[in-house]
């Protein structure tokens, strides 16, 4: 037997239970790794409360982790007993053990630790899609990044200027906004306190920017929308403030021709392919220092119902890490 945090209804961080759960002997195409460190996204909080329904109940939340391979099923190739692999997008993380599709998994370099990599696979393969894929970044480009503190927003901030944008950062505090002016952040512009199209344009001369990149949701939609300039993408991925509500794809034109997409991380990890040429990206600006993993909260997996209230309640900042 091992622990995992369970749910048995949509509902708030109170509805996660610390349970005793049977992992069992990996089939065919699976292994099963012992977890060393957890990663907490917001994507868990959605699915907790259904935003993002579950097939079926109880549930064990979580989508990434690291860890080491304890035994293997039939059929795999390519992963040995006592490899260090991490991987994110896969429903079941919180627990100390599990039973996981091998072709899920990456081996992990010896220069990134565990709890590196729970922090980083599913927050550093979002910032490669929407850096790479759903706009790719050119230098000179002027990029805008909201939520510039959270894990997301702070490998964005890095590994855009490293791209050569010129990065405009969101936040809610003076505090945040240092964090993300030490992250790369060339401006930042505090949510509550100016007026952000107002000040993008201040900052661009009046042009905007080439991409906004938008995980607060409903709160900030329209900003970010004004916050183009002709031509330009707003790149909504999150709904940390709520879902965006249904609009009009007219409104668009007379704002500068402009163009919205909502991918999703499970689109961009769907194949082998994908996954492995993200996670080749992401692993090498990791390793060389181009991107820095600022974990800045550490809790025991048994306490995940406090980090799940610190994360909706935006006291965290960076990425967490739950400890099993």
């Amino acid at each position: 037997m091992t622990n995992a945090i369970r749910i048995y209804e949509p509902g708030g961080a109170e509805n996660l239970r610390w349970e005793n759960v049977d992992v069992g002997e990996p089939d065919a195409g699976q292994v099963r790794i012992r977890q060393s460190a957890v990663g907490l996204n917001f994507i868990d909080i959605y699915m907790r409360t259904g935003l993002y329904p579950l097939p079926s109940y109880p549930a064990v939340l979580g989508m990434e982790a690291a860890g080491i391979v304890e035994s293997i099923g039939p059929n795999v190739d390519g992963i040995s007993v006592g490899d260090r692999v991490a991987y994110c997008m896969v429903p079941g993380a919180y627990s100390e053990s599990r039973l996981i599709s091998a072709e899920k998994l990456l081996k992990l370099p010896d220069l990134i630790d565990d709890r590196t990599a729970a922090a980083m696979m599913l927050k550093g393969l979002t910032a490669h899609y929407l850096l790479f894929r759903s706009y790719s970044v050119k230098p000179g480009d002027r990029i805008l990044v909201m939520a510039a503190a959270g894990g997301v927003g702070l490998m964005l901030c890095q590994w855009g200027r490293y791209l050569g944008a010129e990065v405009i950062g969101c936040v809610g505090s003076d505090s945040k906004a240092e964090l993300a002016k030490a992250n790369g952040a060339h401006h930042v512009i505090l949510y509550n306190q100016e007026n952000i199209p107002q000040r993008v344009k201040e900052i661009t001369g009046g042009q905007g920017v080439a991409v906004a990149y938008d995980s607060v949701g409903q709160a900030t939609f329209e900003a970010s929308l004004d916050s183009l300039r002709p031509f330009g993408v707003l790149v909504t991925y999150g709904n940390a403030s709520g879902p965006v509500e249904p609009f009009s794809p007219a409104i668009l034109a007379p704002k500068g021709s402009l163009y919205v997409t909502r991918p999703t991380l499970a689109t961009h990890t769907a194949t082998r392919e994908l996954l492995k040429e993200g996670a080749d990206r992401l692993f090498q600006v990791v390793v060389d220092g181009t991107v820095d993993i600022a974990i800045h909260q550490t809790y025991a997996l048994s306490d995940t119902a406090t980090a799940h209230f610190e994360l909706e309640s935006r006291i965290t900042t960076g990425a967490s890490v739950l400890i099993p």
